[in-house]
């Protein structure tokens, strides 16, 4: 007994299987290339890094799916990271020739050299855009000073309601 608790834990992924590489690999199905990627990678850095180096007229990446023989593909989202499911499972990437009708968005709207993390950020200089906010800003200080009003106005009012007439 005392020797196994001496005994350091193994981790591995199994009773004899060997660990998993450091890495994952996704084909395109455009060039039948296969990329490698850390673990952790989000799906849309993959589908940027293969559609970076697509010649011209190669149809684009839509997703990245995981497929096995006999199973239901799962499809990674743009966030999720790359992951592997096992034997028997590969990572692909999806390509609007095996889907044409897959993505109706407009080509400007899905353009994978645009990088969808960062938000686009507003023009402080837009007129209508700063004379939104000075409005709301002074809407907030009207409101402030109305409800400091009333509470004011209640705080001198309700204990004279509440007093009993003093008889003369």
């Amino acid at each position: 007994m005392e020797g196994k608790l001496d005994e350091p834990e193994k981790a591995t992924s199994g009773a004899g299987d060997p660990p998993p590489p450091p890495f994952l690999e996704v084909k395109c199905r455009s060039t039948g290339k296969v990329r490698r990627f850390a673990y952790g990678t989000t799906a849309r850095y993959a589908l940027h890094a293969v559609n970076r180096k697509l010649a011209a007229g190669e149809p684009a990446a839509l997703h990245v799916e995981a497929v096995k023989d006999g199973e239901e593909p799962v499809s990674f989202g743009p966030t999720a990271p790359l992951a592997d499911y096992g034997d028997g499972w590969k990572l692909q990437t999806l390509t609007e020739q095996d889907a044409p009708d897959y993505h109706q968005t407009p080509a400007a709207a899905f353009d994978m050299r645009r990088d969808e993390t960062k938000q686009t950020a507003k023009n402080p200089q837009d007129r209508e855009t700063m004379g939104v906010y000075i409005t709301k800003i002074v809407l907030a200080f009207v409101f402030i000073f109305l409800l400091g009003g009333l509470f004011t106005y209640l705080l001198e009012t309700l204990p004279d309601m509440f007093q009993e007439p003093q008889a003369l």
